[in-house]
């Protein structure tokens, strides 16, 4: 039998390739003038389309993280029944034999592109600081295994990355952000976002983006996500605000918050650390009185509070007065060690002092800053992760500023200490400070800020420049 094989081209015309094998004859490739096909621009509702493959998988925390984690992922709508397996990871391939099966609770999420099915799962029940495998699926379409670290039962030293807004642009300029964080801080414990993830609260193709950018990363470093106003969304003929119908589905976050805003309000420990979460787009007066009972209960040797709208505001003509009024009081007074937030896509960090609060305030400056408040201990930081970049107002209170700079920020806490650190996109460390208990007194503030200028625009100048 003969076998002949065939190649004719000429001057990138026409190029066909045969197979001869015994009789018959196929057309392998064919290419030509006449049949060139321009690129086709892929539809979200392609893109972002779900399968009976879990995608979205995220871990968070609603119980303690020592012994508890919480995982939630997405399916498409006509697989009824989620399942996730979990075992302590051992060095050899064989733990899956010893892997326990959860049933998973699940909803139907319709968005403006898609119906999905969410499915969250919380493994109780164990060992603190114990490295576990897990995946996640229907029984038959798995996810691969994951690790995750259970926390410690007591205070042990951590670090955790801390974002400001993402929001816009995010496939294309934020995932770079939070693939360069994690190779800052790999063994972090946790991711924290301070509000606007996104830019449109239901837009899925726009949470499609947000859970790529972190693809396995979220899988297996947990997250500690708060709202911003971004994630708010209009209810029917326009009624006043409500939080995004994808946020409780696609986050499992602990329900101690004040009635009706369980999942957006809340408070959790992690290895000796009080950690709280505040709603800033709604029922302000609910939350003064929830916050003050929590950190007047509170016996954590350090306490970090975040929010989406900052306390002093580094948008030109942007404030939060009503904010400031009815929280800062509270912080201060209960000396929470720092306060991180977002929503003014520029970078600006406080020292232990802060104008005196109600402060009045012309165009944002607050007045009156020659009659200063005690130090309070407290350190407020506003910060942006994502692409999407506002004027920045200056005050001369905050010890580092800037704009048109994409940055995360790695916090590491051991002990009586707490070092931060700001960097850029790019990796370069922008701000850093440490922070020191002292017994009897308010924590000592160790300037660390690096000789680089700050990244100023030109006066007059929409172009970045660097003074």
């Amino acid at each position: 039998m003969n076998h002949q094989l065939s190649f004719k081209a000429f001057c990138g015309q026409a190029i066909a390739t045969l197979v001869a094998f015994g009789p018959s004859t196929v057309v392998l490739a064919h290419d030509g003038p006449d049949h060139r096909h321009a690129p086709r621009q892929v539809k979200p509702a392609e893109y972002y389309a779900p399968s009976p493959v879990p995608d979205r998988i995220i871990l968070t925390w609603s119980g303690d993280p020592s012994t508890t984690q919480a995982v939630t992922w997405r399916t498409s709508a006509d697989v009824e029944q989620g399942i996730a397996e979990i075992a302590v990871a051992d060095a050899g391939p064989y733990f899956p034999k010893k892997a326990r099966q959860v049933m998973a609770t699940a909803e139907t999420l319709k968005t403006d592109i898609n119906e999905a099915r969410f499915h969250s799962v919380e493994f109780t029940e164990l060992s603190p600081k114990t490295k576990y495998a897990y995946r996640v699926g229907d029984g038959l379409n798995w996810s691969e295994w994951f690790h995750v670290t259970t926390a410690s039962d007591r205070p042990e030293p951590f670090s955790f990355i801390y974002f400001g807004d993402a929001q816009n642009d995010i496939r294309s300029l934020w995932s770079r952000v939070v693939r360069e964080a994690y190779s800052d801080a790999p063994k972090a414990a946790f991711m924290l976002h301070a509000g606007d993830l996104i830019n449109k609260a239901e837009d899925d193709a726009e949470w499609g983006e947000w859970f790529g950018a972190g693809a396995w990363l979220n899988a297996m470093m947990p997250s500690v996500p708060i709202p911003g106003n971004h994630e708010q969304a209009k209810g029917a003929n326009g009624e006043r605000a409500r939080l995004s119908h994808h946020w409780r589905p696609q986050f499992a976050l602990p329900t101690n918050g004040p009635e009706g805003l369980e999942e957006a309000c809340y408070t959790l420990e992690y290895q000796g650390v009080r950690i709280i979460g505040l709603d800033s787009n709604r029922r302000l007066d609910d939350q003064t009185m929830w916050l003050d009972k929590v950190l007047a209960a509170n016996k954590c040797r350090w306490v970090v509070c975040t929010f989406h709208h900052p306390v002093f505001s580094t948008g030109k003509e942007r404030d939060n007065k009503e904010l400031r009024e009815a929280w800062k009081p509270i912080l201060d007074r209960h000396k929470v060690d720092i306060v991180l937030q977002g929503h003014d896509h520029t970078y600006g960090r406080t020292g232990l002092e802060t104008p005196k609060v109600p402060a009045q305030t012309i165009g944002n400056v607050p007045t009156g800053l020659n009659a200063r408040d005690e130090k309070t201990g407290t350190v407020y930081v506003v910060s942006v992760s994502g692409p999407k970049q506002y004027d920045l107002q200056r005050h001369e209170f905050m010890k580092r500023q800037a704009q048109d700079t994409q940055l995360y920020q790695i916090i590491h806490i051991d002990g009586e200490t707490l070092k931060y650190e700001a960097r850029t996109a790019v990796g370069d460390v922008y701000d850093a400070f440490t922070l020191q208990k002292q017994n009897g007194s308010i924590n000592k503030l160790i300037e660390q800020i690096p000789e680089v200028p700050e990244r100023l625009r030109a006066t007059g100048s929409k172009e970045q420049a660097v003074r």
